[in-house]
């Protein structure tokens, strides 16, 4: 029986040899160092360092070695492994950075770059239109005077002269809380707002009320049952008609041009004596007689002017209700309405659009009227 071949030379097994070990550690390294992408790395480790690479195979080979040349074969096989695991721990490392590197390349926002600012909706022009409507009396030393939609009817009616009798007390043209002898109804003016101010302040009293109200009309293109009014009221010594007319005229002026003019006709108001109806200069024809537009106007239908609103000197008997001396004091008083003012302004041809809640409506004006 013939002993252990203890004089085996390994390096006589070419796959084990030193030489086809170092050339499977520069192949590696080489596969390697040419992998610019972690997918790219992950093919080259499996390739030279998973279980069917040439390293792993001849790590298997070292069992079948005698015990001599296992400690010598082992050892370089090792090495090699070590220097391979190495190298694609490193290379790891570098395409990670790599990586993270264009990653936030790619999502780097300079805050400094200037942006068009994306709108998802818009004020409502109603409401940019009576801010502004506020602005210009209050550069003419006005105050801004507040109060509750749901009225007194006293403050609605009674206090402003309105006849027990009167037509707009009726059911059809009031929305009355309970019934018309509940006292209580929601506001069909703004002008209760200068009965409160005029019970509430002390004299000279120079305010507008911008704010909501209510009548019983249906909604069509030029109606609607809720709506807006700014009105104004001036009780103080030696006011006249003239006062009244340079207020409207500047007002007229601010808000749609200085070519744009006023007159008044006659009218009856229960609160005011004597009473006009405001008219506007037609904005689109300017009412020049010699212009061919003139006649084809559909804005004012050929007159040359568009109503707009109601003034005139406050009633004596009001002042009398709110315990104001009218021998002393004398007063002016004036209203239009918000969505005719915008209409008039900005071309809305339909008093729907503005209450319908379409953004594509509000938008269209952006952040101002």
């Amino acid at each position: 029986m013939s002993a252990p071949n203890k004089q085996y030379d390994p390096k006589q097994v070419s796959d084990l040899s030193a030489e086809a070990i170092d050339a499977m550690v520069s192949a590696a390294l080489a596969a390697i160092e040419s992998a610019d992408t972690l997918d790219q790395w992950k093919e080259v480790r499996l390739e030279h360092s998973g279980d069917r690479s040439p390293i792993a195979l001849a790590n298997r080979e070292i069992g079948a070695l005698p015990p001599a040349a296992k400690v010598e074969v082992g050892k370089r096989v090792g090495q090699a492994r070590g220097a391979i695991k190495a190298a694609l721990d490193q290379r790891e490392l570098i395409l990670i950075e790599h990586r993270d590197n264009e990653v936030l390349l790619a999502e780097k926002v300079d805050v400094t770059v200037p942006v068009d600012r994306s709108l998802k909706g818009a004020r409502h022009p109603l409401t940019t239109l009576m801010e502004r409507l506020s602005d210009v009396f209050v550069a003419m030393g006005y105050e801004i005077a507040e109060g509750p939609e749901l009225e007194l009817e006293w403050a609605n009616f009674d206090a402003l002269n309105f006849p027990k009798d009167h037509p707009a007390r009726m059911m059809q043209d009031t929305f009355f809380v309970e019934s018309p002898d509940s006292g209580a109804l929601l506001r069909t003016h703004t002008s209760p707002i200068q009965v409160r101010a005029m019970l509430e302040r002390e004299l000279p009293i120079y305010v507008v009320a911008p704010g909501r109200v209510y009548r019983t009309d249906e909604l069509d293109a030029t109606h609607t049952p809720v709506f807006h009014q700014i009105e104004g009221l001036a009780v103080d010594k030696g006011l006249t008609m003239a006062d009244l007319r340079g207020t409207l005229n500047h007002l007229a002026h601010v808000m749609f041009g200085q070519e744009i003019d006023i007159r008044w006709r006659p009218s009856y108001f229960p609160f005011t004596e004597p009473s006009a109806e405001v008219d506007l200069r037609c904005f689109v024809c300017l009412g020049d007689a010699e212009s061919d537009l003139l006649d084809q106007c559909r804005a004012c239908g050929g007159e040359g002017w568009i109503e707009w609103g109601g003034c005139g000197m406050v009633n004596p008997r009001v002042l009398v209700a709110v315990g104001i001396d009218p021998e002393v004091y004398s007063g002016f008083a004036f209203g239009m309405g918000i969505e005719r003012t915008l209409m008039f302004r900005s071309g809305v041809k339909d008093m729907r659009d503005m209450v319908e809640g379409d953004v594509r409506f509000t938008r269209a004006f952006g952040l101002d009227s």
